[in-house]
């Protein structure tokens, strides 16, 4: 036997057992690093006792528990137990939990009252109103919904002040003058618009010179600095459409120059992609109708042959006020250096007498548009047409009908409260349309009035608990049920079902057909950005000389949808939620594709849609591989080990760890010299106080150093130095790269369903889990194994759990 192997026997045969007791086994392992001299991790051992008689007893028996079943403790460094030590170590404090939660007859924690949040407050007016969001926001002066890791739906965190009261109040103005705003049904007019078109100040005087202004001319995609080109619009339409409605849109458009003799980087546009022709709404109050606005969705788009104008027809609904506007989705990222690189780089190309060029972009714009083939989208003529309406009278209508004022009201606040009113508030709101009437207001204002007054009511803003039991009542459980499927109020087929909630089977079968409805989006978008971080995407954007294509290809909007259509895949198909740690597939589209790589034999004509791909290469497959990831754990210009440390142990280990202490300096990104950052955090980690946290966390960050700030495969960084994503794992195991970091996180599947199913749960709860909810999220990991892990399972378990159905 070696001198190491026989040390080794030695330390464990004098080793205490865990049979001799805990303070035993904790003294001879742990508290050298966690008893009355240091106490790492802020955690001390040698006062623990059993049996645990509180609850802050039950929170370190548990952290043990965890950190022993990882082998994360002790430290690969220091003395171990052996395995039947460790075994009967685990058993022991596990049944100790265990009778402590069974003596403290426990229900977990509760939930506090919550209010809606922003999302939630738009979703709900548009449904109970019935009216078109998509160019309506009563919630801009709202201030920011508080996070509680990442979490935007935590009822202690949703404080309601005094201005946010004030803003309610405005809110639900602005909420029923629209939903009534269109009392008549307006006559279908048309506008037609010809040349000649004004465009924007940098533009119109080229297009003056170039072309007697005879076209709207779009060159730029809108996500450019300057915009220069991005939008074309109607200045002698400033005013909007009069109402609101859907209108036909026809115009006549043209691809111009798509094929060119110039160097495609100049435009930094696939060549082979055909032009599309997009349509956003704008509206002249809000701000220039040639920049960017707050709210613009994309209303209609289409792509255009090269085969000279042609008409194309787009049915869109606009709010009064708003026009139509015309967007290059796939246009250049620069015009202005593309109009000079064109001058400057190709002059023979120009007619001979037109060769001696003008200098400065004032001058060289019409020189270029007259002589050369500068990629464009034409546009010569626009007829508007409209309003038009699916139905008459609206849909906003049916609030204010089926009855007097008493019956409206009755059926209003059952559906704005989630549940039937009481008594004393319908009495409350008849009073005031009473008194509104008394004061000269007409019958129909006043019941609007009332229809407000219900918009600022505690039981319309803040989610209903109802009855004093442990459970909640039908309606509250029926809220909580859509607030986490849909982000919005129940629909009348839940609102019918309600007295059926309280059996599993009829709950399930909500849960399923909700699911299955459009309006389920919301699940997978709110849960996302509640957990991934994905609403932070954008918040620090990449430096726009480095990664150019992030912008000239609108990656940001890509990257949400793989990561949100990877998701509902596995919601839709119920696959196994280790498809997040790894996966043999993705949903990119072409531009996407190009930056991981993956974009061989790829067609350009489709290449802007979205579409499920094999993945070969092993460092793709799940979370770990997918831009957004990637991008909203960088902060823009470098990455950092750290940073993307960090988001592995909270979204991945479900392991955060806790906050520096003040007097240790942050460290910056490697910008000095030809120092690795591994050289450098290796230095930072000199200081013990740095050395516990940093040892859980560089190694994960490290695996990732081979992704750049969005997400493209690096194997040096900027200053040359070759990148080593190599580490080790708490518990000993080593890794050469992310591809067998992601085989080691398989491994802990256990864990890592244990973090979704408690995220999910704060999620769909509105509050945070707590210690004492341990055991029925452990039901919950066992039952999700025994289904083989399937994400609309886990989604399903939680519905059916008890902390959902309860306060």
């Amino acid at each position: 036997m070696s001198g190491i192997a026989l040390l080794l026997a030695l330390s464990a045969w004098y080793a205490p057992a865990a049979d001799d007791g805990v303070p035993a086994f904790l003294g001879a392992y742990c508290t050298n690093c966690h008893g009355e001299k240091m106490q790492m991790a802020e955690r001390r051992f040698d006062r623990v006792q059993l049996p645990a008689n509180d609850v802050d007893t039950i929170i370190l028996l548990q952290d043990i528990v965890d950190k022993m079943n990882l082998g994360a403790m002790p430290p690969q460094a220091a003395k171990q137990p052996s395995g039947t030590q460790r075994i009967a170590f685990i058993e022991t404090l596990t049944r100790a939990i265990a009778e402590a939660h069974a003596k403290r007859n426990s229900t977990g924690g509760a939930t506090v009252l919550r209010r809606l949040n922003r999302r939630e407050y738009i979703n709900t007016v548009g449904d109970l109103m019935a009216i078109n969001m998509s160019m309506f926001d009563p919630t801009t002066r709202f201030p920011r919904d508080q996070m509680v890791g990442h979490m935007d739906n935590i009822g202690d965190a949703l404080s309601t002040s005094g201005y946010l009261l004030e803003q309610f109040l405005d809110a639900a103005d602005q909420v029923v003058e629209k939903a009534f705003r269109v009392r008549e049904r307006a006559a279908v007019k048309t506008w037609t618009f010809h040349a000649p078109f004004r465009q924007q100040p940098e533009l119109d005087p080229a297009h003056r010179s170039a072309h007697g202004m005879s076209y709207l001319s779009l060159y730029e995609t809108s996500k450019t600095v300057r915009q220069e080109g991005s939008y074309g619009m109607l200045h002698e339409f400033a005013q909007g459409v009069p109402a609101d409605g859907f209108y036909e849109i026809k115009v006549r458009a043209e691809a111009m120059n798509r094929r060119h003799p110039y160097e495609a980087r100049i435009f930094n546009m696939d060549p082979d992609a055909p032009f599309r022709l997009g349509v956003v709404p704008g509206n002249a109050r809000i701000g220039a109708l040639h920049h960017s606005q707050p709210m613009e969705p994309q209303l209609g788009e289409v792509t255009l042959d090269d085969n000279g104008p042609e008409s194309h027809t787009f049915r869109i609904w606009l709010d009064a006020g708003f026009m139509p506007r015309f967007t290059f989705p796939n246009g250049m990222i620069d015009g202005r250096r593309a109009f000079t690189q064109i001058l400057n780089r190709y002059p023979q190309l120009l007619p001979p007498d037109q060769q001696d060029y003008p200098r400065g972009i004032f001058l060289a714009r019409p020189h270029v548009l007259k002589y050369a083939k500068m990629p464009h989208i034409r546009i010569t003529e626009v007829v508007i047409k409209g309003p038009y309406y699916d139905t008459w009278p609206l849909a906003s209508h049916g609030v204010l009908s089926g009855g007097g004022a008493r019956e409206v009201l009755t059926a209003f606040a059952r559906r704005a409260y989630r549940r039937p009113a009481t008594t004393a508030e319908l009495v409350t709101l008849r009073a005031l349309v009473t008194a509104r009437r008394k004061v000269g207001r007409p019958p129909r204002e006043a019941l609007q009035d009332g229809l407000k007054a219900a918009l600022c009511s505690p039981a319309f803003l803040y989610l209903s608990q109802a009855n004093d039991g442990r459970y909640l009542d039908a309606h509250a459980l029926a809220s909580r049920l859509s607030y986490f499927l849909w982000s919005t109020m129940p629909d009348e087929e839940l609102f019918s079902a309600t007295s059926a909630l309280a059996k599993p089977e009829a709950l399930l079968a909500q849960t399923r057909r909700m699911l299955s409805h459009p309006k389920s989006q919301g699940f997978v978008e709110g849960f996302l950005d509640s957990w991934l971080n994905l609403r932070s995407l954008g918040d620090m954007p990449p430096d726009r000389d480095a990664f150019e294509r992030y912008y000239a290809h609108d990656l940001q909007t890509a990257m949400r949808t793989e990561t949100q259509m990877f998701a509902r895949h596995l919601l839709d198909k119920n696959e196994s939620i280790l498809n997040f740690l790894d996966s043999d597939f993705t949903f990119v589209n072409k531009p996407l594709a190009k930056l991981y790589g993956m974009d061989a034999g790829m067609s350009s004509v489709d290449g802007h849609r979205f579409r499920q791909v094999k993945i070969t290469n092993p460092i793709r497959g799940g979370l770990l591989g997918q831009g957004s990831v990637l991008t909203v754990s960088a902060n823009g210009i470098e990455t950092s080990p750290v940073t993307r440390g960090v988001w592995i142990l909270e979204n991945i280990f479900g392991t955060p760890p806790a906050p520096p202490p003040d007097n240790v300096p942050t460290i910056d990104p490697d910008v000095r010299g030809a120092k690795s950052m591994r050289e450098i955090l290796t230095k930072h980690r000199e200081s013990p106080a740095c050395m516990s946290c940093h040892v859980k966390i560089d190694p994960p960050g490290f695996a990732l150093e081979s992704f750049d700030p969005i997400g493209s495969w690096r194997d040096k960084y900027p200053n040359k130095v070759p990148i080593d994503p190599s580490g080790q794992l708490e518990d000993g195991k080593l890794f050469s790269g992310v591809a067998e970091l992601k085989k080691l996180l398989l491994e802990r599947k256990p864990q890592f369903a244990r973090m979704l199913t408690e995220r999910m749960l704060t999620y769909a709860c509105g509050r945070r889990m707590e210690a004492l909810d341990r055991p029925r999220v452990d039901r919950i990991v066992k039952e999700l194994a025994a289904r083989g892990y399937g994400f609309r399972d886990l989604v399903e378990l939680v519905v059916l759990s008890e902390p959902f159905r309860s306060k």
